[in-house]
């Protein structure tokens, strides 16, 4: 008897979603409530699990095919072990390393099969350490730079059964459908350029007196609470009264009404496989250094393996994206709709400042606060960009609520 797989209930307002990937073949055995397929929606990935202990049935739809709340897409039939294969292919002549080939290149993420092409490395010689033994990005990279540096295992070594992806010096051209999630991220961040009246205003701050905390405390922190201290903390505080002294950094348009919120849920820009995701840390006007430094953590772990949620990715009254960690001087973000503002951070670097009349070296970094001139003015952007700099350059502030 076999049973439907359906696709689960997304999350509030998400009637569908895309086959990005099946993590079971047909014919394969499956656990109760093991993941045979991930979905992409317009935010996160969802992975769908076998209603019942069997083997793996036909698949009802393809990757890249939209399915809806509750469309069937395979079956799981009962039984025990692995279903014996078609005795056709079985009398194929193919070698075990091609099909081997074929089999890993049908479960690779869009990422993933990007890094390959790129690397020009054979997935079937790469060990995966994502969830259940599937191929990451990093794997990929990895092998790469081994291969690279002459250390290369024997069996990555040994000539690859597939063929080549592009001859030396060749031009070639790839195409990939869009993910679900780019889509959306397109479609929003153009939605904001066109709805918002965007705007940005730029500062610098002082790192020191923050960096010296942090080489100070940094152990102990650690050893206390089981995690490092990092900038973000310092910036959401920073952030957290920013936002209370101009409410309107805080909120947000809805239809005819501002919406004023007394709480701060700020997202976190945290770049994952598929690109950019929002997770929510939640009262962060309530949590100390330590808990938001965990939540931070926590999601920039789950946005790597594709575990975040749709409950993650709800809210948010104001976001914090840290291009800083990629390289970037300085940058002019764009909002995160319905949010009325969002922080860019950007690197550190060693620049000559004047301080009390000397000139001197200074950890510096560029902030920029971009706004929707509908709902916040240019004095209120400029006042909180200014509260953040102070705090941060005096993290005292943050302590004695200043």
């Amino acid at each position: 008897m076999a049973s439907e797989v359906k696709v689960p209930t997304l999350g509030e307002s998400v009637t569908e979603a895309t086959i990005g990937e099946w993590l079971k073949k047909p014919g394969e055995a499956v656990a109760l409530d093991e993941p045979i397929a991930s979905l992409e929606t317009d935010k996160v990935a969802i992975e769908v699990p076998s209603p019942i202990a069997g083997v793996m049935g036909d698949y009802a739809v393809q990757v890249g095919d939209t399915v809806e709340v509750g469309a069937v897409i395979a079956t799981v039939s009962e039984g025990e072990g692995t279903a014996p294969a078609p005795a056709a292919k079985a009398t194929e002549p193919a070698p075990a390393a091609a099909d081997e080939a074929s089999d890993a290149s049908n479960t690779l993420s869009p990422a993933v099969r990007r890094a390959v092409l790129e690397h020009g490395i054979d997935p079937s010689t790469v060990k995966g350490t994502g969830k259940d033994g599937r191929l990451t990005k990093e794997d990929v990279v990895a092998a790469a730079k081994t291969k690279k540096d002459g250390t290369t295992s024997a069996a990555a070594s040994a000539p690859a059964a597939a063929p080549a992806v592009a001859a030396v010096g060749g031009r070639n051209e790839e195409r990939v459908r869009m993910t679900r999630l780019r889509k959306t991220i397109a479609k929003r961040l153009k939605g904001a350029q066109e709805e918002a009246a965007l705007l940005t205003t730029f500062n610098d701050v002082d790192m020191t007196a923050v960096i010296e905390a942090r080489t100070k405390y940094k152990e102990l922190f650690a050893k206390k609470h089981d995690i490092k201290l990092g900038f973000m903390g310092f910036f959401a505080k920073a952030a957290h009264l920013a936002l209370k002294d101009v409410p309107s950094v805080n909120g947000q348009i809805d239809g005819d009404e501002i919406v004023y919120h007394d709480y701060v849920d700020i997202s976190v820009a945290v770049s994952a496989p598929g690109g950019l995701v929002v997770p929510v840390v939640r009262d962060v006007d309530k949590k100390g250094f330590a808990q938001i430094e965990k939540d931070i953590a926590d999601f920039g772990k789950r946005a790597r393996d594709g575990s975040l949620t749709m409950a993650d990715m709800t809210g948010g009254t104001f976001t914090i994206s840290n291009g800083g960690v990629f390289g970037s001087l300085m940058s002019t973000p764009i909002i995160n709709p319905p949010q009325s503002a969002v922080l860019g951070l950007h690197r550190i670097e060693d620049r000559v400042v004047v301080v009390d009349g000397e000139m001197v070296i200074r950890p510096m970094m560029y902030i920029a606060l971009s706004y929707d001139h509908r709902l916040i003015d240019g004095r209120e952007a400029v006042t909180a960009l200014k509260i953040i700099k102070e705090a941060i350059e005096d993290p005292t502030r943050m302590l004695i609520d200043l």
